[in-house]
């Protein structure tokens, strides 16, 4: 019975696109899981740059969502009539609902009616939405109701109720917890929401234990990679993000990269004051100056968050300490928190690197979802052969300014970090609007 279902499966690459897709953690995902992703929109062009680096056959579009059309996102993806087979993306959500008014008439709540409207335009059969575990509770509550309501006035059944998946049940060494809402076209079938592995959760050191110590690689005081590290003894999971073991329900597009190379891994110099304070810090306990967490070798790292950008005071996120060696981890160990391969790359500062890190969903996290929607769609995908080439290096350096311009878009966006002296000032003109 079992190969009889299976030979009634169609066999192709279905067309995805993603939507506020920042660095690509779930284009990266529905990638794995099969899917071709043609399009992904992101207006933060630091962060499209990235994207267009690591997936050089998708159309990075970086734009605000707002003004466009899924006539232009088809144009610019040059995708024509062709069916779309899912939208995903985790529009960002700022508001919160009023008594006696819809949550969605809030403009700050606007991406969300967005992400409804650019769905429906591009016709797609499925969408996936992802945010945050927040919009479940008290009165943002209203606003995924609503949400609801708005796909289901427009053709759309809802997989119902939502749920809130923990990535550290799907394979990451990570306690990290998302909302999903998945639908489809009415008449079409609806998936089922993954359900956890059995398998025991992966712990931070089988994650990050074979990384080579940068505190004893000087190539990374000004570089965030080098030719010269030495990698040690992989995890079963260390090795399959290393490309060093095959992975069976990978079906990406192989990368050609170096992993001899030790990329996304620039150093932090702490103060002396500081490295003693993060040695006296017991694992899984919070240092109390800094409030960076000590991570637990044996546990799961904790949910690994972006600082904010210039339009909410461009704030770094507290990082946590590493497990071994009194520092803050670095943008590749915080990736192998987050399930990213090591091919991958984030920009080359370490603010924006985390930043990238901390605003995505985790690959493998994505990859259960967009798996049970192909199962739904009853699409046994095809697994490429050829490697692709990843983008060029100049991408993963770009200021705001230059990445603008690369795009042909104001560089006036979030995402451009205020350094001490502006951020003072910028403080002390909202206290005087006060």
């Amino acid at each position: 019975m079992s190969f009889l279902r299976t030979e009634n499966k169609s066999r192709r690459r279905p067309i995805g696109v993603d939507l506020f897709a920042g660095a690509g953690g779930l284009s990266l995902g529905f990638e794995q899981a099969g899917f071709e992703v043609r399009a992904a929109v992101e207006i933060d062009p630091v962060h499209c740059a990235v994207h267009e680096f690591n997936f050089p056959k998708c159309t990075s579009i970086c734009a605000d969502a707002t003004r466009l059309s899924g006539a232009d996102i088809r144009k610019a993806a040059k995708l024509g009539s062709a069916r779309i087979d899912v939208v995903f993306g985790g529009a960002p959500c700022q508001g919160f609902s009023l008594m006696g008014k819809r949550a969605l008439d809030d403009p700050r709540n606007r991406l969300l009616l967005e992400f409804v409207r650019l769905t429906i335009e591009m016709n797609a059969n499925y969408f996936v939405f992802e945010n945050v575990k927040g919009l479940t509770v008290g009165r943002h509550k209203q606003l995924l109701q609503e949400l609801v309501e708005a796909f289901q006035q427009n053709g759309y059944d809802v997989l119902l109720p939502y749920r809130v998946l923990n990535a550290a049940d799907f394979g990451v060494p990570q306690d990290r917890q998302r909302l999903f809402l998945i639908g489809a076209k009415k008449g079409l079938p609806l998936p089922n929401y993954p359900i956890p592995s059995a398998a025991p959760r992966i712990g931070v050191w089988d994650a990050i234990g074979d990384l080579p110590d940068v505190d004893r690689l000087d190539d990374l005081i000004d570089s965030d990679s080098t030719d010269a590290a030495k990698f040690g003894k992989p995890s079963r999971y260390a090795k399959t993000l290393r490309g060093t073991l095959a992975d069976a329900s990978d079906f990406s597009h192989p990368r050609v990269w170096n992993p001899k190379r030790l990329t996304s891994s620039m150093r932090t110099e702490h103060t002396h004051l500081s490295i003693l304070r993060f040695e006296a810090t017991p694992h899984g306990k919070v240092e109390p100056i800094s409030r960076f967490l000590k991570l637990d070798p044996n546990g799961l790292s904790n949910t690994l968050r972006a600082g904010t950008g210039s339009d909410r005071g461009a704030f770094t996120s507290p990082r946590p300490i590493h497990p071994h060696t009194p520092r803050c981890i670095t943008v590749r160990e915080a990736a192998r928190l987050h399930s990213y391969p090591d091919w991958f790359r984030f920009h080359a500062t370490k603010w924006h690197g985390f930043r990238q890190i901390g605003n995505s969903v985790p690959p493998l996290l994505g990859r259960a979802v967009a798996s049970a929607v192909l199962q739904a769609m009853n699409i046994v995908p095809d697994r490429p052969q050829a490697s692709l080439d990843l983008g060029s290096e100049s991408l993963l350096k770009m200021t705001v300014t230059a990445a603008a311009r690369h795009y042909g878009v104001s560089g006036g966006v979030v995402g451009r970090r205020l350094r001490p002296a502006d951020r003072q000032q910028s403080d002390q003109l909202a206290l005087a609007m006060a």
